[in-house]
């Protein structure tokens, strides 16, 4: 179940759903991204058919970082409606988790993807997706 919604859907456009699975790690006050051209976000990505949640999150943290991770408990979950002048209309339903980073096993092949650990304190501002935000948020206010 979708916990919360961002932006708003528009009744006649077709929208690209796209579900995935994303990992908040902190350690010591700071939380684990990935930057790209395209901004900061959190570990994880597109679940692929028959995927499980955790199952994606390991691997796009192979692909991501090159590190394995694992994944614990449940946080919750959003969806955004987004408009995007270049690739249409996007809907990702998305799927966080808490998690740890484990030792680095391979060299990551999204090589436009660098691993970063940002203060938590800066995900409000650095974070892509107003999702990706409102899901640490939701983390922080449990610890």
């Amino acid at each position: 179940m979708i916990e919360i919604t961002f932006g708003e859907k528009l009744s006649d456009v077709s929208y690209n759903d796209r579900a995935g699975a994303y990992l908040i790690s902190v350690k010591n006050g700071k939380m684990a991204v990935v930057e790209t051209p395209k901004g900061y976000f959190l570990i994880g990505g597109g679940i692929n058919t028959d995927e499980s949640h955790a199952d994606c999150i390991k691997r796009e943290a192979i692909e991501e970082i090159g590190h394995i991770v694992t994944v614990k408990k449940y946080i919750c979950s959003a969806e955004e409606y987004i408009t995007r002048e270049k690739r249409g209309y996007f809907h990702p339903i998305q799927y966080y988790y808490e998690g740890e980073i484990g030792e680095k096993t391979v060299n990551p092949i999204e090589m436009d993807h660098v691993f970063k650990w940002i203060p938590i304190e800066e995900s409000e501002s650095k974070l892509f997706f107003k999702s990706q935000k409102w899901a640490v948020k939701k983390w922080m206010s449990a610890q």
